[in-house]
């Protein structure tokens, strides 16, 4: 997983050819997208969780953060309420739309190829982190989501594993979420003074609970120079009882560390 390098001219014609591409498996796809949205809410919490929202990162200027907040408030109003029935799929960036200064989004904190820079709607990966997170969570199978190819932060204060999250950008990098159940899904996100909060809701009660496992875990060097870091995620699924019921594979991730590991000495 040697970083490629590409040029600004090789970026472009790329992002323009995959963003034609997922316009017309908008179009002419054969998926069933959500697209319903109420204000009542449905009966059944399956799955909450929250993160912070302003949180010192380093080499991050705090004023991206408060932007991201911004950006975060106007993507949380296309979401909130939205319904998945069964046989629908959710796509991130088809509810979202395009994020742009007209729509009111600021420049906030981006990635990219492992740098943090500022751009128009930066900041909505933690959205799609937080998405991801609680999908996992609950029956519905997440169908596309992308892994971050660059570890750029230390493991300062982490509570989920390494890969637990989604990385997004418009509209070629999609998390979807389809809904192969026969119960309807809502999904619930706001925002606290301190914190994105997100809930998926049901109108049937939920039959299991999950716990995320990490397996492999490991940092090594890289032959090009730099670490790597990999691992792979798998979830436990439980009875309402408690009792195990099955262990399912979820995902393997890897990334190019972008910061010196602590790592034990041999």
């Amino acid at each position: 997983m040697k970083p490629i390098a590409r040029g600004k001219w090789r970026l472009a014609a790329g992002m323009a050819y995959f963003r034609w591409k997922r316009y017309v498996q908008w179009t002419f796809g054969q998926t069933r997208f959500a697209h319903e949205k109420r204000s009542e809410w449905l009966r059944y919490v399956h799955y909450s969780h929250q993160t912070i929202l302003l949180r010192p990162l380093q080499n991050v200027e705090m004023w991206m953060q408060h932007n991201k907040v911004i950006n975060l408030r106007l993507a949380i109003a296309r979401l909130n309420g939205l319904l998945i029935h069964p046989g629908e799929t959710f796509s991130y960036w088809k509810q979202i739309g395009k994020p742009t200064r007209s729509k009111g989004y600021v420049e906030g904190m981006l990635l990219s190829q492992g740098r943090v820079t500022a751009g128009v709607g930066g900041g909505l990966c933690q959205l799609s982190n937080l998405l991801y997170w609680m999908t996992l969570h609950t029956p519905l199978t997440v169908t596309e989501r992308h892994r971050h190819s660059y570890d750029v932060f230390p493991d300062s204060n982490r509570t989920q594993p390494f890969g637990s999250g989604a990385t997004c950008f418009y509209n070629y990098l999609d998390l979807q979420i389809a809904n192969r159940t026969t119960q309807t899904f809502q999904l619930h996100v706001y925002l606290t003074d301190t914190h994105l909060v997100g809930e998926w809701r049901s109108d049937m009660p939920p039959t299991r609970t999950y716990v995320i496992i990490e397996k492999e875990h490991e940092i090594h060097p890289s032959i090009w120079g730099g670490y790597e870091r990999k691992n792979e995620l798998y979830r436990d699924v439980y009875s309402l009882e408690g009792e195990w019921v099955e262990q399912e594979w979820l995902t393997e991730n890897r990334a190019y560390l972008m910061y010196e590991p602590l790592l034990p000495k041999g």
